[in-house]
C-alpha cells in the first residue's frame, strides 16, 4: 500500500516537471507572437422590398449587392445575410394625437411577443401626451410586460377617455420625440429601431424634420411609421397629414432605413408583427472601411443588379476610424485598396429636396 502511494506521487512530480519543462520556450526557439484584431468592417441593415413595398418571395444573392460612398465608384460587397434572429433593441412611440389607435392598442403590442419579439430582444415604451412618458425602458420583450407598459403611458390618456388635456400648455411634438428616442437607442447595443404610431403631424418641435433625420441616419436608427390610411372624400384627405408633414414623416422613415404604413387603424396588430418579419428579413450589407475614410457624416447607397424596381433603403452608416498609432505601428497590417471601396467626394446633403 505504501509503495502504492508514493509511486503515484513520484509519478504526479514527473508529470508537473514535463508540464512545467513544456511551458518554458527554450533559449533558441523563437518568441510567441500576438495575433491583434481590430475593427476594420462595416455593418449596414438595409431593407429590401418589392417595389409595392411587399416583402420579397426569394432571396438575394449577396453577388448582387453594390455599394457607392459619397458618390464613389460602386464596390460589390464582401458579404451579405439576413438580419434573422439578431437583437432588436426597440422604442415603441405612441402618439396620442392618432386618438383612433389608441383603444386596444395595449393587446396589439402585447402580441408581438413571443411570436415576432423574444426575450432576446429588448423594448422600450414611449406615449406623447403632456410630455413625454416612458412605461418601458431596455427590457426583454415579454407578452405581459409589454402590455402593462403600453398601459402605463396612456393611463392619464385613457382617465380623460382621449379628451384633450385643457392644462397642457405646451405639449409635446412629433419631431423632437423622435429624436429623444434615437438618443436613448444609440446607448443601446443591437439592430435599433422606432416604431411610431402616429398621425404623421408636428406640432411646433424646437428641431426640424431634417435635423432629426439626419441625427437617426448617424445613429444608424431606422424608424418604422404607422400612420392613417389616406381616406379621400371630395378631394379632401380625411386622415393622412398633407403637405410639409406628411414629406417630412415619410422622409425620415424612409432616409432612416425604415417605411411608412398606412393602414386601417383595425389593423394596427397585423401590421405591427408584419414591421417585425420586415425588421428580421432586412440584409446585414458587410464591407471593409473605406480606403480614403473619413470622419463624419456620409451619403451611402446600395443597388442590387437587376433590381431596379425593389425598394432598398439602408439605415444608416458607420464607418470605425483608424487609431492614427496602430496606423503608424510598423507591425500593422494595412488593408488592401483593391479590396475596400473607394470614398468619394459628394459628401451627404444638409437639406435634401
Amino acid at each position: 500500500m505504501r509503495l502504492s502511494f508514493w509511486s503515484a506521487v513520484f509519478f504526479a512530480v514527473c508529470c508537473v516537471a514535463v508540464l512545467a519543462a513544456q511551458e518554458q520556450p527554450a533559449s533558441n526557439e523563437e518568441p510567441i507572437h500576438t495575433l491583434h484584431v481590430y475593427t476594420n468592417l462595416v455593418q449596414v441593415p438595409t431593407l429590401v422590398l418589392q417595389g409595392n413595398r411587399q416583402p420579397l418571395t426569394t432571396q438575394i444573392s449577396e453577388k448582387r449587392f453594390s455599394v457607392s460612398i459619397d458618390s464613389g465608384p460602386w464596390f460589390q460587397v464582401t458579404h451579405v445575410r439576413l438580419e434573422g434572429n439578431d437583437r432588436i433593441s426597440m422604442s415603441i412611440l405612441l402618439d396620442t394625437n392618432a386618438k383612433d389607435f389608441m383603444p386596444g392598442i395595449s393587446n396589439d403590442i402585447a402580441g408581438m411577443a413571443p411570436a415576432s419579439l423574444t426575450a432576446r430582444d429588448h423594448v422600450s415604451i414611449y406615449a406623447m401626451d403632456c410630455g413625454l412618458i416612458r412605461g418601458l425602458n431596455d427590457v426583454p420583450a415579454d407578452r405581459e410586460m409589454l402590455r402593462r407598459g403600453a398601459d402605463a403611458v396612456l393611463k392619464q390618456w385613457t382617465a380623460r377617455k382621449g379628451k384633450k388635456d385643457s392644462a397642457c400648455k405646451r405639449p409635446v411634438s412629433l419631431w423632437d420625440s423622435l429624436g429623444f428616442l434615437a438618443s436613448e437607442l444609440a446607448k443601446l447595443p443591437g439592430r435599433r429601431v422606432i416604431v411610431v404610431v402616429s398621425d404623421g403631424r408636428d406640432r411646433g418641435s424646437a428641431r426640424t424634420w431634417n435635423e432629426v433625420r439626419s441625427y437617426m441616419q448617424a445613429e444608424g436608427v431606422a424608424v418604422f411609421g404607422v400612420s392613417y390610411i389616406p381616406i379621400v372624400l371630395s378631394g379632401w384627405s380625411a386622415f393622412m397629414p398633407a403637405g410639409k408633414d406628411a414629406y417630412a414623416f415619410q422622409a425620415i422613415c424612409e432616409l432612416s432605413g425604415g417605411m411608412v404604413s398606412t393602414i386601417y387603424p383595425s389593423l394596427t396588430a397585423k401590421t405591427l408583427q408584419r414591421l417585425v418579419t420586415m425588421m428580421r428579413g432586412r440584409y446585414i450589407v458587410e464591407f471593409p472601411r473605406p480606403s480614403n475614410s473619413t470622419a463624419g457624416a456620409h451619403d451611402m447607397r446600395v443597388k442590387i443588379t437587376k433590381g431596379e424596381d425593389a425598394f432598398v433603403r439602408p439605415s444608416g452608416i458607420s464607418i470605425p476610424m483608424p487609431d492614427p498609432e496602430l496606423e503608424k505601428d510598423p507591425s500593422t497590417i494595412h488593408t488592401d485598396t483593391a479590396v475596400a471601396p473607394e470614398q468619394g467626394n459628394r459628401r451627404i446633403l444638409t437639406n435634401p429636396k
